[in-house]
């Protein structure tokens, strides 16, 4: 599991483990049932204290991402179609947000924006 830190980000270190996680189990690159490094492993490879991967755990614990088990370690969690539904619908409301912030800040209209997602959405891949 390869975890990339960026002290630049806007986002604090925990937060980055946290999202990264998520996007490995979401994307199936991490399977319900698949062990994930113990906090002090993760922590001495990526160069940072045990409690902020410790922070990012509880996150993902709290989310439903991972289930942690006193002696056998941390496990990715049975897949909740509602939940990673609710989670990929948040990842598109913050795009949104950004999207909605840029037109309104740069006098693109809402009409115009609309027609930008719909055509997005609309495109075959």
């Amino acid at each position: 599991m390869e975890i990339i830190i960026s002290n630049n980000a806007d986002k604090p270190i925990y937060a980055q483990i946290t999202s990264q996680i998520k996007a490995m189990i979401m994307s199936g690159e991490l399977q319900t049932g698949e062990p994930i490094p113990s906090m002090r492993a993760l922590a001495k490879s990526i160069h940072v204290s045990v409690i902020t991967v410790q922070k990012a755990y509880e996150d993902l614990q709290r989310d439903g991402f991972i289930e942690t088990t006193v002696g056998r370690g941390s496990f990715v969690a049975a897949k909740n179609k509602d939940f990673y539904l609710e989670e990929r619908q948040r990842q598109a409301e913050e795009h949104l947000q950004q999207a909605a912030d840029i037109g309104r800040t740069s006098g693109i209209s809402l009409g115009k924006l609309i027609e930008l997602l719909t055509m997005f959405y609309q495109e075959e891949e």
